[in-house]
C-alpha cells in the first residue's frame, strides 16, 4: 500500500504543520540552498563509510531504485531466510508510515539490530525523535533486539548508543503526532505565519513560499 508519511515528513511535521503539508501535496516548492545540499552529501558519505563495516549487506535502494512502497516487501523477503543476514534501507511499513533502517542485521533468532547513521557529533532530539519513529514503526513489524544511534566521534569514527529504553518509552507519544499529521493531511493547507520554526532545528526548504505576501519590517518599525 502506498504510504502516507516518512520518517523525514515525520520530522518535518515536528517542526511545522504547514511544512509537512507541502512535502506531501506540493514538495516542488522546497527549495534548497548549496550549504544544505553540501551536508546532506557528507551525511551520505558517512553513512557509506558505516556500511562499509557490513561488506556482505544487500542495498535494497540499488535493486528497487526510486519505487520505495515496494521496499517492505523485498524486505519481508530477505528476512525470511534463515540465515543471518545485513540489509541497507530495509523498509518497513506501519500505520501509513513508512519508514527505511539504514541498517538492519538479523539475528540467528530472528530478532533485529537497527543502527541509524547520522555525521553529527552529538545526539540531539531531531536524530532521537527520527530514531523514535523508525522504532514505533519497526518494532510492530519486527521483534527488535536493539536500536542503535550512530553519530560522529568528531574524527571521522563512529560513535554507538543504544537507545532501544528510551525510544519504547515514546511509542504513546509517537502515535499521538502520526494520529495528528495524518489529520492535518486531510484537509488544506494550513495558514501557519512564519517565525522562528522556520529556523529550528533546520532551515525550512519552504520558508520563502511561505514569506509571500508577508509584509517586510524596516529596522524602524
Amino acid at each position: 500500500m502506498p504510504h502516507l508519511l516518512s520518517k523525514s515528513k515525520y520530522v518535518r511535521g515536528l517542526q511545522c504543520d504547514r511544512a509537512l503539508w507541502l512535502d506531501v501535496h506540493n514538495p516542488r516548492l522546497a527549495c534548497y540552498t548549496a550549504e544544505q545540499m553540501r551536508r546532506f552529501d557528507r551525511g551520505r558519505e558517512f553513512e557509506y563509510a558505516f556500511k562499509d563495516i557490513f561488506p556482505n549487506g544487500v542495498d535494497i535502494s540499488l535493486e528497487m531504485k526510486r519505487n520505495v512502497d515496494a521496499y517492505p516487501e523485498r524486505t519481508t523477503q530477505l528476512l525470511e531466510k534463515e540465515e543471518e543476514v545485513d540489509i541497507f534501507e530495509a523498509g518497513f511499513q506501519y500505520d501509513d508510515v513508512l519508514v527505511l533502517a539504514d541498517v538492519v542485521h538479523k539475528n540467528a533468532d530472528g530478532s533485529l539490530d537497527i543502527y541509524e547513521v547520522k555525521s553529527g557529533t552529538a545526539l540531539s532530539d531531531t536524530y532521537r525523535n527520527d530514531a523514535a519513529v523508525q522504532y514505533y514503526v519497526i518494532s510492530h513489524c519486527r521483534v527488535v533486539n536493539s536500536f542503535s544511534l550512530v553519530f560522529n566521534d568528531g574524527n571521522g569514527g563512529f560513535i554507538k548508543e543504544d537507545l532501544s529504553s528510551d525510544l519504547a518509552e515514546q511509542a504513546s507519544e509517537v502515535e499521538h503526532n502520526i494520529v495528528a499529521m495524518k489529520e492535518i493531511l486531510l484537509h488544506g493547507e494550513p495558514d501557519t505565519p512564519t517565525g522562528q520554526h522556520c529556523l529550528d532545528p533546520y532551515a525550512c526548504p519552504y520558508q520563502h513560499y511561505c514569506a509571500q505576501g508577508v509584509r517586510q519590517l524596516s529596522l524602524f518599525s
